[in-house]
C-alpha cells in the first residue's frame, strides 16, 4: 500500500489534518472493504497533492501572483477519489470497488466529468468559477455541515459576520450557476424555459408553472439548474454534493451531516495550531514527555495494586472477570447497553436463569423463590394462557424496533428525509417497509436500496450495513417528491414485523 506524501510545508500538513477524514469517508463509500478504502484514499490524496503542487508551481511561473480558479481542497480531493477509482476500473482492480460505482463509471453520467467543460454538471462549474475563499466557505457550511462557529474558526472569520457572509456567497454561487446555465449548449425548447426558471427560483413564494414542472421532470440538465438556482428550501447541499462529487454525493452528504452532529469531524483549530497556521494566537499548553512518563508509571502502579487485591473467592472473581470481558468486547459502533438474553425470556422459552448465573427477572414476581426452575419447566409443557402466574402473557408484546422518520429539508416539489431504526434484537440483515399517505415518491436513496409499489416503500440493507447488533441502530436517507401535502410516513415494518414510530 502506498504511503501518504510527506508534507512539504505547513499548508500541506494542515491539508492532511483537515481533509483526510473526508477523503477516507468517500473512499469507504466507493469500495467493498476497509483495506481497499484506505488504499483508495491514500492514492487519491497523493494524486490531489500532486495536482495542487503543479497548480502552485504554474501560478508562480506566470509571475502574476494570482491563483488559477479551481475547486476547494476537500472537493478537489474527493474528485481525486473518483479519478483514481476510474483508474482502478481500467487497470483491472474494479473488483475492489462498489458494484454500483463500477456501473456508474461506464455510464454517460461519469463521462460528463471528463467531457467538454460546457457539458459538465452546473454545480461543479459554478463552484470552480468562484474565488477559493468563497468556495471553501460555501462547501464547509453546506456539504461538510460544520456549524458556523467552526467554519469561522477554520477560516479566520468574524463569527458574528459569518452567517451574513455565507448568504452573500450563496447568492454569488447562484449568479455563477445562472451564467453557466445560459452558456450551456441546449436545444431551443430548454432555452425557452431559461428565463422562467431563473424567475421562479429567485423567490421562495413563486409557484412553479405546470408546464415548467413537467419539463423539469423530464430534463436532467434543467432540473440540475433548478436545484442550483433555488437557494431557499434547503436543497442547495444536495445540489452541491451531487453535482461536484457525482456518484455517492448524497450518501457522502448524509455521512458528513451525521459526523458533524456527533462532533466527529476533525482537523479544525488544533490542526492549525500544530502546523503554525495560527501564528499570533495563544497556543494551548502541552504535556511534556516527562509528564507523560510519570503519568504512565503512576497508572501502571495503580493497576498492579488493584490486580493484587483479594476479591473474596474464585467464583466471584470469575464472574467479575466475565462481566469485565463482556463489557470490554462491546461494539464501539453500538454504544447502547447489551441486555442479557435471559432478562427477556418469555414463558416456556427454556431456562429460568439469566446471564452470569443471575435469576430470570421476567418471572421473579410471579413465582415463589427457590422453585423457579421447576415452575419454568412446568410452564413449557402447558398450553399458553393456562398458567395462573403468567399474567404477562395476556398482554401484547412490545415491538422489537423503533423508527425515527425525520424530514431534514423540504422545498416546493421535493424533500430529503432520514430514517433511523433501533432494533432490540440482533439482525443478520434487514428490510424496512412503510406507507406514504400523500402519494410521495422516492427518487434516490443512500445506504440502502429501495422498491416502491404505489404508496408502499421497501428499503433493503446494503452489503456493508446489513448486520445490526442487539439494541443497535442503522440509518439511511433518501430524496423524494411530493405534491399537495408531505405528511410523515406510517405503518413501519422491520422484516415484515410491526415497528413502532418514535414520537
Amino acid at each position: 500500500m502506498p504511503d501518504l506524501p510527506t508534507p512539504q510545508n505547513a499548508a500541506e500538513a494542515a491539508l492532511l489534518s483537515e481533509c483526510w477524514d473526508a477523503v477516507l469517508s468517500y473512499a469507504d463509500l466507493c469500495t467493498s472493504g476497509s483495506a481497499s478504502a484506505t488504499q483508495l484514499a491514500t492514492e487519491a490524496f497523493t494524486h490531489g497533492i500532486d495536482e495542487l503542487r503543479a497548480a502552485t508551481a504554474a501560478s508562480k511561473s506566470t509571475g502574476t501572483g494570482r491563483r488559477a480558479l479551481r475547486l476547494p481542497r476537500i472537493p478537489l480531493l474527493l474528485a481525486s477519489v473518483r479519478t483514481v477509482a476510474a483508474a482502478w476500473e481500467t487497470s483491472g482492480l474494479g473488483h475492489r470497488l462498489d458494484p454500483d460505482l463500477r456501473l456508474w463509471l461506464h455510464s454517460d453520467k461519469a463521462a460528463r466529468y471528463v467531457g467538454p467543460p460546457l457539458h459538465r454538471p452546473l454545480a461543479l462549474r459554478g463552484l470552480r468559477d468562484m474565488q477559493e475563499p468563497d468556495a471553501v466557505l460555501l462547501w464547509l457550511a453546506e456539504v461538510e455541515s460544520l456549524p458556523m462557529s467552526a467554519v469561522a474558526r477554520r477560516l479566520g472569520l468574524d463569527p458574528a459576520a459569518a452567517s451574513s457572509e455565507l448568504a452573500q456567497v450563496r447568492a454569488l454561487f447562484r449568479d455563477r450557476c445562472h451564467r453557466n446555465h445560459l452558456d450551456t449548449p441546449m436545444d431551443a425548447y430548454c432555452r425557452s424555459y431559461a428565463r422562467l426558471l431563473d424567475a421562479v427560483t429567485r423567490s421562495p413564494s413563486a409557484e412553479t408553472p405546470e408546464d415548467l414542472s413537467r419539463h423539469l421532470a423530464r430534463c436532467v440538465e434543467c432540473a440540475e439548474a433548478a436545484a442550483c438556482l433555488r437557494l431557499h428550501g434547503g436543497g442547495l447541499p444536495a445540489a452541491l454534493s451531487s453535482g461536484v462529487i457525482g456518484w455517492g454525493g448524497l450518501a457522502y452528504l448524509e455521512r458528513r451531516r451525521r459526523a458533524a452532529e456527533a462532533g466527529m469531524i476533525g482537523g479544525r483549530t488544533d490542526a492549525a495550531v500544530d502546523t503554525g497556521l495560527n501564528e499570533g494566537k495563544p497556543v494551548r499548553p502541552r504535556i511534556g514527555r516527562t509528564g507523560i512518563l510519570v503519568t504512565a508509571v503512576l497508572v501502571s502502579a495503580l493497576a498492579l495494586a488493584v490486580s493484587l487485591m483479594p476479591f473474596g473467592g474464585s467464583k466471584g472473581g470469575d464472574a467479575n472477570a466475565a462481566q469485565v470481558e463482556s463489557t470490554d468486547r462491546q461494539s464501539v459502533a453500538d454504544p447502547g447497553p447489551t441486555f442479557p438474553s435471559g432478562s427477556k425470556t418469555k414463558s416456556g422459552s427454556g431456562s429460568g436463569t439469566g446471564t452470569a448465573g443471575s435469576p430470570a427477572v421476567a418471572d421473579s414476581t410471579s413465582r415463589p423463590a427457590g422453585n423457579s426452575d421447576q415452575e419454568a419447566q412446568g410452564e413449557s409443557s402447558s398450553p399458553a394462557g393456562k398458567q395462573g402466574g403468567a399474567k404477562g402473557s395476556t398482554k401484547s408484546a412490545a415491538p422489537d424496533c423503533r423508527v425515527k422518520y425525520e424530514i431534514v429539508s423540504e422545498w416546493p416539489d421535493g424533500f430529503q428525509a432520514t430514517v433511523t431504526v433501533t432494533s432490540t434484537k440482533a439482525l443478520a440483515t434487514w428490510s424496512l417497509g412503510w406507507t406514504f399517505k400523500d402519494g410521495q415518491r422516492v427518487g434516490q436513496m443512500w445506504d440502502s436500496t429501495f422498491t416502491q409499489d404505489d404508496s408502499h416503500v421497501t428499503a433493503a440493507a446494503a452489503d456493508y450495513n446489513k448486520t445490526v447488533a442487539a439494541n443497535g441502530t442503522f440509518t439511511f436517507g433518501f430524496l423524494g417528491s411530493w405534491t399537495g401535502s408531505n405528511s410523515a410516513a406510517r405503518n413501519f415494518t422491520l422484516n415484515k414485523a410491526s415497528c413502532q414510530a418514535a414520537g
